[in-house]
C-alpha cells in the first residue's frame, strides 16, 4: 500500500490514481460519509454485484444500474415482480446475474423492516460506526464488526451480504476511514465523519 501523487500534485491512496473514474471517485466520494437512505441502500446492493468482480466494471455500469433499478428507491424495487426479473436479466448494460438480481429485490423488502424498525438505514448503519482509528497501514478484508453486520443483516432475512461486503460499503459511506495517512482526502473525511457522528449521539 502506498501513496500516488497525480499530475495535479495531490497524493492519493494508491488504487485511487487511476483511471480517472476511480480519481473522482476517490476524491469525491469513497469515505465520504453517506446518511441519505437512497444513496445508502444503492451502495449495499452495488457491493452485492461486484461480489467476484471489480468495482471498476461496477462503477462504469451504475447508471444503468441506477436506470434499471429505479435509482435504487427500496419503496420501488421492493415492489419488482417476476416481469421485472426477466426485464433486468435481459438488460445487457448491467450484470445479468440472477441470485444478485433477486437478492437486491429482496433486500429492499429488508431495507423498508430496517427502517420502520429504526427510523432510517441511517440510523441503523451508523450504529456500527466506530470512533476515529488512525491511519491504516494495512487496510483489511473484513473486520469483527463487518462480521457481525452481515450476521446480523443475514439473520434478517438479507442475501449476498457477506462480511467482506459489508465492509467494503462500510469504508465507502464512510462508516470508518480507511484513506491512507497523506492522501488529501483523508482528513477532510475525518472532519465530515466527525460532525456525522456528533449528530447521532
Amino acid at each position: 500500500m502506498e501513496l500516488k501523487v497525480g499530475q495535479d500534485h495531490k497524493s492519493r491512496c494508491w488504487w485511487g490514481s487511476e483511471p480517472e473514474i476511480y480519481r473522482i471517485y476517490h476524491d469525491d466520494e469513497w469515505g465520504r460519509p453517506v446518511t441519505d437512505d437512497h444513496r445508502l441502500f444503492e451502495k449495499i446492493c452495488l457491493e452485492g454485484f461486484q461480489a467476484g468482480l471489480s468495482w471498476l466494471t461496477i462503477l462504469r455500469k451504475r447508471e444503468s444500474f441506477r436506470a434499471a433499478f429505479a435509482s435504487f428507491d427500496p419503496q420501488l424495487v421492493a415492489t419488482f415482480d417476476e416481469s421485472d426479473v426477466r426485464r433486468l436479466l435481459s438488460d445487457a448494460e448491467i450484470v445479468r446475474h440472477e441470485g444478485k438480481i433477486r437478492s437486491t429485490i429482496n433486500n429492499a423488502a429488508r431495507a423498508l423492516e430496517l427502517m420502520a424498525a429504526h427510523g432510517s438505514l441511517s440510523s441503523y448503519f451508523w450504529g456500527w460506526a466506530g470512533p476515529e482509528t488512525p491511519a491504516p497501514e494495512k487496510i483489511p478484508g473484513t473486520t469483527e464488526t463487518s462480521t457481525a453486520l452481515s450476521k446480523e443483516l443475514k439473520k434478517l432475512g438479507w442475501s449476498f451480504i457477506g462480511p467482506t461486503t459489508t465492509y467494503a460499503f462500510m469504508q465507502a459511506m464512510g462508516m470508518v476511514n480507511d484513506h491512507l495517512d497523506g492522501c488529501h482526502v483523508r482528513e477532510t473525511c475525518s472532519e465530515e465523519r466527525r460532525r456525522v457522528l456528533a449528530q447521532a449521539l
